[in-house]
């Protein structure tokens, strides 16, 4: 059973998800699990230009500790990781189109 997140000071459903999923990086970083599948470390530090090697490391804790994504080793020596998304994180999915979309009909590229 996916047991729910409990986040303390949050009485709304929108603070409790934005909390979680708000800031610019973790929707990018989403956005490419959800366009691209399972991710490594180096995959999505090359993908998102700009972000800094601490702020994505704890960007990928955070949704781990969330339940969102997953690792799953793929070699022991070196010892290497590759992050996936879980169903709770694929239930991301409608959010992240979401913003894509508006995102089309609402900004110039």
């Amino acid at each position: 059973m996916d047991r729910k997140i409990h986040l303390e000071g949050h009485t709304c459903d929108v603070s409790r998800t934005a909390e979680i999923i708000g800031d610019r990086w973790t929707s990018l970083i989403l956005r490419d699990f959800l366009l691209l599948g399972p991710r490594k470390y180096q995959d999505l530090f090359n993908s998102l230009v700009g972000i800094s090697p601490n702020l994505l490391s704890n960007r990928l804790k955070k949704l781990e500790e969330y339940k969102i994504i997953q690792t799953k080793q793929y070699s022991e020596h070196p010892p290497r990781n590759e992050y996936i998304l879980t169903d709770r994180g694929k239930d991301l999915g409608t959010i992240i189109a979401g913003m894509r979309d508006w995102g089309r009909k609402h900004t110039k590229s």
